[in-house]
């Protein structure tokens, strides 16, 4: 998978999965409803908030990761999309993830995400202020998990 650009409209067919499905969650819009198509995708990946999300493999891999997703994780696109998401907590609160995301299966989405989470290179920050939402496509099938940090802190 290549990383969100002009030339694939910034992976359109997946932001607007991300997209549509925390609206039909939440009633929700992460940007400008008005804008093009093209646009919103492009304002999506360009976001002053990380949004991330993974697919439904056992071990649920990262599929999607904009500009500031990747920045605080501090990885390439390349290593965002082939990591499991699990590595992105710590291993001794990796089973709190686990909980957390069975919530998020059972509700349909939490508003309430507060936990540490670490980038590549081993740092630890605290992410508060966060939505985490199944995605489910127009068809009602379910595509996997997204999230949006609106905060986070270097610990």
């Amino acid at each position: 998978m290549s990383k969100p650009c002009p030339e694939n409209d910034y992976l359109g067919e997946h932001a607007e999965l991300i997209l549509s499905s925390l609206f039909r969650m939440t009633g929700r819009n992460l940007v400008d409803p008005t804008l093009s198509d093209k646009d919103r995708y492009r304002s999506l990946f360009e976001a002053p908030f990380a949004i991330v999300s993974h697919n439904t493999e056992v071990d649920p891999v990262f599929n999607y990761g904009n500009k500031i997703a990747l920045e605080l994780f501090e990885m390439k696109w390349v290593d965002f999309v082939n990591l499991p998401s699990r590595i992105s907590a710590e291993q001794q609160i990796r089973e709190e993830r686990q909980q957390l995301l069975a919530r998020v299966t059972k509700y349909g989405f939490i508003e309430d995400y507060k936990g540490v989470r670490i980038s590549s290179s081993g740092k630890r920050f605290l992410v508060e202020d966060s939505i985490v939402w199944n995605m489910i496509d127009q068809n009602g099938t379910y595509r996997g998990q997204a999230a949006v940090l609106y905060r986070w802190s270097k610990l």
